[in-house]
């Protein structure tokens, strides 16, 4: 899985990276920006150990990725799509002035705990910059 990670960010098809405790070192969940969308735009996909959920690291993750893919990928916007029912993940996008863009309902169910029925939250350059940068920047 790591070497086939390693393929695909140097192919520049899909960047993963790893969220580590800062207290403890311990592996505690990931990130990528796989170019799944289509010309112009990125997604974002994280995940958080059950055991370490509400503690912001999906939000830093997400705040992270979204600065990473305006920075330095030159991407007009970037989209985070869930499945409905992950209430946690679902609150990550509204704190960094993401907007719920639409519902999607070709979702993959993987998990028992999913419905097949999903959000794709988008957020653009330049909202991006307004909010988190100032219109000036």
């Amino acid at each position: 899985m790591l070497r086939q990670g390693e393929i695909a960010f140097d192919a520049g098809e899909v960047f993963g990276y790893f969220i580590y405790e800062p207290a403890t070192s311990e592996l505690v969940g990931g990130g990528g920006l796989p170019r799944w969308i289509g010309p112009g735009g990125i997604e974002i996909g994280y995940w958080v150990r059950s055991d370490r959920t509400g503690r912001g690291y999906a939000t830093a993750a997400a705040r992270a990725l979204t600065e990473a893919a305006f920075d330095h990928l030159g991407v007009d916007y970037v989209e985070i799509h869930m499945d409905q029912a992950n209430h946690a993940s679902a609150a990550v996008p509204p704190k960094l002035g993401y907007l719920l863009d639409r519902s999607d309902d070709t979702s993959e169910i993987l998990t028992s705990g999913q419905t097949g029925h999903g959000w794709v939250w988008t957020m653009t350059r330049e909202r991006w910059r307004t909010i988190h940068r100032g219109p000036s920047s």
